[in-house]
């Protein structure tokens, strides 16, 4: 398995500006609670799946107190996220290739990353779908930029119109089994049941 450097995109934990879907459930200082929670659990599943260097990208910025405090205690570096949609965000954090991956899947571990990491030594691309129709990881030797614009980005075909565009491209995919992220008060008393570390009661 060759290096793949893990890149971890995530918000502040801003009330009002993180989980901004699950506030009408819970509030937004919960919601900047779970978002605290779920980052850091991401960050140290890329850690303990030792595949490659880790790289927290932040939103809005680097300066929020939770990022740094993660940065004095884990090694791991932090970015600022770029300007621009989601693909052009996810497109910056991909730059020499690797494993990205966002902060609202608490099922990831650090076998999913390894098994990722893996299939990049014969594949251009590796993704890790999403239940509701999305991706929860994805992973390309190179960054590819007509996988990541002019997409929907939040819409349940984010997925379909990924592989048409990797296909399209000529691109050797293999896909993971899938895994559900959070976005719903549904996914939260998942949350609950399945992951009572991370959830909020």
């Amino acid at each position: 398995m060759r290096p793949s450097p893990v890149a971890v995109l995530a918000k502040a934990p801003i009330p009002g500006y993180a989980k901004t879907r699950l506030i009408p459930a819970i509030g937004a200082h919960a919601a900047a609670v779970l978002q605290e929670r779920l980052t850091g659990h991401a960050v140290e599943t890329a850690l303990a799946a030792d595949v490659g260097p880790v790289t927290l990208w932040c939103a809005p910025d680097t300066t929020h107190g939770s990022f740094r405090a993660l940065a004095a205690r884990l090694p791991i570096a932090l970015k600022q996220q770029v300007d621009g949609d989601l693909g052009a965000r996810m497109l910056a954090a991909l730059e020499g290739g690797g494993l990205l991956i966002g902060s609202d899947c608490p099922g990831f571990t650090s076998a999913h990353l390894r098994e990722a990491a893996t299939a990049l030594d014969e594949a251009d691309v590796v993704l890790t779908p999403a239940e509701d129709g999305g991706y929860v990881l994805i992973g390309a030797r190179v960054p590819w930029p007509e996988l990541f614009s002019d997409m929907i980005w939040g819409a349940p075909t984010v997925l379909a119109e990924t592989r048409k565009r990797i296909a399209a491209l000529n691109l050797k995919a293999v896909a993971l089994a899938p895994l559900w992220d959070i976005d719903s008060e549904n996914d939260l008393a998942r949350l609950e049941r399945e992951h009572a570390d991370l959830a909020l009661l």
